[in-house]
């Protein structure tokens, strides 16, 4: 399809994109199997009934000592089953044999199921023993740490396991370690009861977050998926925006967020979109990078994109006892602004590399809207239900109804009984990239509340900023994007939350402050190696290089990277989070308007024509001025930027008074 990292060559017009093997590819480090056969119809089967026990959990709630051990059993067998243990060799690939699960998958995925039987035959007396569990008790929880391990590793790679493990050999030899981080030691059976036998560990909140709010969204969108939602989301977009010269970057964008609205995946949204919009984008004349970037980071916005965000915002609603609802609230307006910062990166690379307009065979916005509109209510309907007090469980499985009722207005997206069965595998296989790892980051946060070690890490990191707010945000945001270039958005997400949450709180940021700003800087790691998924998809669509698509991707996503400042710096900085009255929420905004604006300018090297180093240093520098909503920096921030603007516009009269205009499209 392409050549390697340093290949040039794209995809030729009649050139087809493989979905299904690119998202195998990068949705996950370890990638998933293309079944076929009987080991397909087991997957399908035990996925089914994985949604089914989800969605009748919602209505016959149950003990969490027992949904969740129920939960893993189902699904961590269906792991070995859907995961290869190991890469794929290229005679492998060349001889195109069935990529099926060897003995040893089928025979792991049987010993899974002991332990969490085990647990859950008499669930009541095993969380009982947590302080003195029996032999057995030991044994059957160390099995379930095994395979918890061993499933994170076919899916996200070996990094996680190890951390998991490094934190547990932190446990039993704590007192080897110099102050402040030395603990006192705990015997395998202490961390064996903590982890498996209570509900801070492997059944914690990160585990109950996959078991309630992953799985049953992505049933939801595998629904809305097979109603035809996709297909309209991307025909409404190029329609909208198709027919100006900046059409197809905004194009893909307004796509981008609306099948982010349904998928919360990066790597499946870029995926998807760039299936259908990279010929379009290079038919404008977008080089292979920079297109590549355009869809990252139009992929990337799905997990920060209402009413499904991405995996962490659910821990976020889990973690502060708030709604769902209220997390949609707080990152209503930095989602807002990260499009906008994407939107106006855009523009200026329309008139940079002088792209055009593309004709699109689409029927006009508003037939779109009266023909397929309906393809919103569900959408909708999920934040109309959660307004009206009804738990988000509950409104996605209305959601998902309606969306099932509405596909029969359309007879070619009727969800017949074979579709229905589909979708709910499709649904339930979709969450298993993100189950074992949230389990893995619920014993990593076990280890963490037994030891103390989270509190020890957020003091040190208090201690080492002095106290200071600013330098401790500094810190902060350093620390998660250096964790977030290890392991996934949500484990570096529920690991910074644990150490570096109480380090904000500290220095005053309220809880629901701190959290979002975790969760924005755990985003990073989708775009930073070596877990740049999207980033890296994107540019085997292209044939661009994977490292230089990866940069520019960097570029396109800065702003939602600082944005996060505003609202931890400064008390009317939470106004843009919706919080503390309309005058903060207005100020808040419009500075942040101010602040991407000018970011757009320092990165994009263009205002009224190209801007020099001299205008983009001033525009850099009252970008980052304008993060701190204080009086002082505000104005230093507004006197930067008007001095970049004089000197743009001096600068652009000169140039224009010695040569021709034409001469200034091409500098």
């Amino acid at each position: 399809m392409t050549e390697g990292p340093g290949g040039s060559r794209g995809l030729d017009e009649d050139q087809t994109i493989d979905e299904e093997a690119l998202l195998a590819e990068y949705e996950s480090e370890k990638p998933a199997r293309r079944l076929s056969g009987f080991p397909l119809l087991a997957v399908q089967t035990i996925g089914v009934a994985l949604a089914l026990f989800a969605l009748y959990w919602v209505f016959r709630p149950m003990a969490t000592q027992f949904y969740l051990p129920a939960f893993l059993m189902i699904s961590l067998p269906m792991t070995f089953l859907a995961y290869r243990g190991w890469n794929r060799s290229e005679a492998s690939l060349a001889s195109e044999r069935p990529d099926n699960p060897h003995m040893l998958d089928w025979l792991l995925a049987a010993i899974t199921v002991v332990p969490f039987a085990y647990i859950i035959w008499d669930w009541d007396s095993f969380f009982r023993r947590a302080i003195i569990p029996t032999p057995v008790d030991i044994a059957m929880g160390t099995i379930a740490i095994l395979a918890t391990l061993e499933a994170a590793r076919r899916t996200v790679g070996l990094l996680v396991p190890l951390v998991v493990v490094a934190f547990f050999a932190y446990a039993f030899w704590g007192d080897v370690f110099p102050s402040p981080f030395g603990t006192a030691t705990f015997a395998w059976p202490r961390l064996v009861g903590h982890n498996v036998m209570g509900t801070q560990g492997l059944f914690g909140v990160p585990t109950g977050v996959a078991a309630t709010y992953i799985i049953l969204f992505t049933i939801y969108g595998a629904v809305l998926s097979g109603s035809g939602a996709t297909r309209f989301f991307i025909d409404l977009s190029f329609s909208a925006f198709g027919q100006t010269k900046s059409g197809p970057g905004r194009t893909v964008t307004m796509a981008g967020f609306l099948l982010g609205t349904v998928s919360g995946s990066g790597v499946a949204t870029t995926v998807t979109l760039g299936g259908i919009s990279w010929p379009l984008l290079r038919k404008a004349g977008y080089p292979q990078e920079h297109g590549g970037a355009v869809l990252a980071a139009a992929g990337i916005g799905a997990i920060m994109s209402p009413p499904t965000l991405g995996a962490a915002a659910f821990i976020i609603a889990a973690l502060l006892g708030v709604s769902y609802l209220q997390v949609l609230i707080w990152a209503t307006i930095p989602t807002l602004l990260y499009y906008l910062g994407i939107i106006l990166a855009i523009e200026m690379d329309a008139r940079r590399f002088r792209t055009h307009p593309v004709e699109i065979d689409v029927q006009p916005v508003g037939w779109l809207l009266m023909r397929f509109g309906y393809h919103f209510s569900s959408l909708i309907a999920i934040v109309v239900f959660m307004a009206m007090g009804m738990t988000p469980f509950r409104a996605v499985v209305y959601a998902t109804a309606l969306a099932f009722v509405l596909s029969f207005l359309e007879r070619e997206s009727w969800m017949t009984p074979r579709r229905i069965w589909d979708a709910f595998a499709a649904g339930a296989t979709g969450a298993l990239s993100v189950v074992p790892v949230m389990a893995a980051a619920g014993l990593i946060v076990g280890v963490m509340t037994l030891t103390g070690l989270g509190l020890k890490l957020a003091n040190i990191i208090v201690m080492l900023a002095g106290g200071n707010l600013i330098l401790t945000a500094l810190l902060s945001a350093v620390s998660v994007v250096l964790l977030g270039l290890a392991v996934p958005v949500t484990a570096s997400f529920i690991i910074s939350w644990v150490i570096i949450g109480p380090a904000l709180q500290d220095v005053g940021v309220p809880a629901y402050a701190a959290a979002m700003f975790i969760f924005y800087y755990s985003v990073l790691s989708e775009v930073s190696p070596p877990t740049a998924l999207s980033p890296f998809a994107a540019s085997a669509i292209t044939g661009g290089k994977p490292v230089k698509t990866m940069w520019l991707t960097w570029r396109y996503t800065l702003s939602a990277f600082l944005v996060p400042f505003i609202f931890v710096l400064s008390d009317p900085g939470i106004g843009l989070l919706l919080q503390g009255g309309w005058q903060p929420v207005l100020l808040a905004s419009v500075t942040s308007v101010a602040a991407v604006s000018a970011l757009a300018v320092a990165t994009g090297a263009w205002l009224f024509g190209p801007a020099g180093w001299p205008e983009r240093i001033l525009f850099g520098i009252g970008a980052i001025a304008l993060l701190v909503m204080e009086p002082i920096f505000m104005a230093a921030g507004a006197a930067a930027i008007a001095g970049g603007l004089a000197v743009h516009l001096i600068g652009r009269r000169r140039r224009c008074g010695q040569e021709p205009p034409a001469a200034e499209m091409d500098a």
